[in-house]
């Protein structure tokens, strides 16, 4: 009986770490941050276009010299601001990786509008191909910060919920940051009235 009872026993011990999220917890906290790794290597996709972007259009609008120089420096602001896996519990830190993100993308919007004004330039090959590969990578920067934003959520509610908290506070797991938009008026929808 003796035997049984240490098995019964040992089994219940690891019954009752796997439920208080001992192992769930690192788990899910890998996966989130798996998911900054996609996201940063989104924006290091976005950032490794401008110069090229920045290039063509440069070539072909010498007048445009002021926001191409705005998105460069923009873009050289928004690469020199980094967050590691150990910085997704810094809601400072974010929010400056965010800011500048923020306005890389203010700049790019001001250089495409800028090209809207202008015609002539749509016909440039190497401009539309640029155009359309930025906006593809628009889209998959927005799906790489939605998928982060889900494995933060997943992993936070691990670490605030019963039982698994209990695994959460004994490996010290603190809440991630969400990243979160921060260009002003986002939340307004542009007006298209008498633009079209």
């Amino acid at each position: 009986m003796s035997r049984l009872g240490r098995y019964a026993l040992v089994t219940l011990a690891a019954m009752s770490l796997a439920a208080c999220g001992f192992n769930s917890v690192p788990t899910k906290q890998e996966a989130a941050k798996a998911k900054w790794a996609d996201v940063q290597a989104a924006f290091q996709e976005r950032a490794n276009l401008v110069p090229n972007l920045a290039a063509v259009a440069r070539g072909a609008a010498e007048q445009e010299k002021e926001i191409l120089t705005g998105v460069v420096e923009a873009r050289a602001k928004a690469t020199s601001i980094q967050i590691n896996a150990e910085d997704l519990d810094d809601p400072a830190k974010m929010a400056q990786f965010q800011q500048a993100q923020a306005n890389l993308g203010a700049n790019l919007g001001r250089l495409l509008a800028s090209f809207e004004a202008y015609p002539d330039l749509k016909s440039i090959t190497n401009y539309q191909m640029l155009q359309s590969q930025l906006e593809g990578q628009e889209n998959r920067i927005r799906i790489s910060v939605r998928d982060y934003n889900a494995a933060v959520q997943d992993y936070n509610t691990e670490v605030r919920t019963f039982p698994t908290m209990i695994g959460a506070a004994l490996r010290g797991a603190d809440p991630l940051v969400p990243y979160q938009a921060v260009t002003p008026g986002a939340e307004v929808a542009p007006s298209l009235e008498g633009k079209m």
